[in-house]
């Protein structure tokens, strides 16, 4: 029985503390480095996000406007865009709070919640789809 006792004492396997501690550390450099990457990627994400909203808004308005042109002949309109079902929606309003006229899309720190374009009907005016210029307003 001694000798078991003995034999499994002077078999030892496993890690030694120093060991753990060069492991732990090493896990650690990867996540101090893979944390800017993963917030830049992120970043990024919401930016095209952003972008593809924007572009969606847009288009669904201006379908939306040449089919309200054709009934009602319509100059000034507003729509609002739900994010969640991709549809518009007509407003009487101005903005509904949406003060903010999209020009610079390149912000991608932060996601649009609200998004409502403007049409307005101008005859001749160079940029514009179908005589209409579309402007963006984002919250």
């Amino acid at each position: 029985m001694k000798g078991l006792i003995k034999k499994v004492r002077e078999n030892k396997k496993g890690f030694t503390l120093a060991e753990l501690l060069v492991v732990v550390a090493i896990v650690g450099i990867l996540v101090a480095i893979s944390i800017p990457v993963f917030t830049a990627q992120l970043s990024k994400a919401r930016k095209a996000t952003n972008q593809a909203n924007l572009r969606a808004a847009k288009a669904a308005a201006v379908a939306q406007y040449m089919t309200d042109e054709m009934e009602t002949n319509a100059n000034d309109v507003i729509y609002n865009y739900d994010l969640a079902t991709g549809t518009v929606e007509k407003i009487n309003t101005t903005t509904d709070g949406v003060t903010v006229a999209v020009i610079d899309t390149e912000d991608g720190s932060v996601q649009y919640k609200t998004i409502n374009v403007k049409v307005e009907k101008k005859s001749g005016a160079s940029g514009t789809i179908n005589g209409a210029e579309i402007t963006l307003y984002a919250k």
